[in-house]
């Protein structure tokens, strides 16, 4: 039976509603808000395996980093922000720029391989930051730590990773308790948060890096368990942060699924709805 014109017109109306409303969220992402959810642990325990938050892309303002990447390997899309914006990309500025300040919670681009990295913003331009014995010392001075309780959680595989904790104690099997020492760490700023500890390791004890100009440097709340600026690109870390890298600033929260997927609402953690990043 052949289509009529009103059956005709609809579908172009239904195609032309679905394409208005990719472009509006499409300039949503772009300018506002970016969805992130939590793949790993390196920044337990302010983020948790399974948080859902939006990043305020408002409040650094806007580079070619602001442009949303699309990756789908199980369909082989794969669209980088370069590829839409990089026309903007290597001249290390910002549209109506803000600048970070330090113990911000920061999503940004790694500067090599390009995937969305979120992590603690420690070090500004011009700073010399090191970590000596596990301690954060910036500009020659050791940040103030307090010691509190330990952090637990359950030693069993977490999110649709299915990643296992990594834990100081040795727990009892799966299903046991697995603890991390706690501290309160206080930024030279007056942000204060806790951090983790596992046990000694190599980037417990850092060379002093001195942060370029236009540059940052990150670290995650779960020391032993965070790739981050401590070690250099070359050596699979995250090195120094250009400032066009950034895509925004973690404020809050969402909801948060201990599950493996977080559409399995009966795994959301209710202490964590809407909770403020700090």
């Amino acid at each position: 039976m052949a289509q009529t014109s009103e059956e005709s017109n609809g579908i172009v109306e239904t195609i032309k509603t679905v394409v208005y409303a990719l472009l509006i969220a499409g300039i949503f992402r772009t300018l506002f808000f970016q969805p992130f959810w939590i793949p790993s642990g390196s920044m337990k325990d302010t983020l948790l395996i399974g948080d859902f938050l939006f990043v305020n892309k408002m409040a650094y303002g806007y580079s070619y980093a602001s442009c949303p990447s699309i990756i789908i390997p199980a369909v082989g899309l794969n669209i980088d922000a370069k590829d839409v914006c990089g026309l903007l990309r290597d001249d290390n500025k910002r549209l109506w720029a803000g600048l970070p300040e330090r113990g911000d919670v920061v999503v940004f681009r790694h500067p090599a391989s390009g995937r969305d990295y979120i992590k603690r913003l420690t070090g500004l331009p011009g700073d010399r930051v090191q970590v000596k014995d596990g301690v954060l010392y910036i500009n020659d001075a050791p940040v103030a730590l307090e010691d509190v309780a330990a952090f637990e959680e359950t030693y069993a595989p977490q999110g649709p990773l299915r990643s296992l904790p990594r834990c100081e104690n040795v727990p009892a099997g799966n299903g046991g308790i697995c603890q991390k020492s706690r501290q309160i760490e206080t930024l030279p700023n007056g942000v204060a948060h806790s951090i983790l500890n596992i046990g000694t390791q190599s980037t417990d004890n850092t060379p002093a890096f001195t942060v370029p100009a236009g540059h940052y440097f990150f670290m995650g709340d779960n020391r032993d368990n965070s790739t981050d600026s401590r070690r250099r690109q070359q050596a699979g870390g995250v090195g120094f942060v250009p400032f066009e890298n950034l895509i925004g600033r973690a404020d809050r929260i969402l909801f948060s699924s201990a599950g493996r997927s977080m559409l399995f609402f009966w795994t959301w953690r209710s202490d964590r709805f809407f909770k403020s990043v700090i």
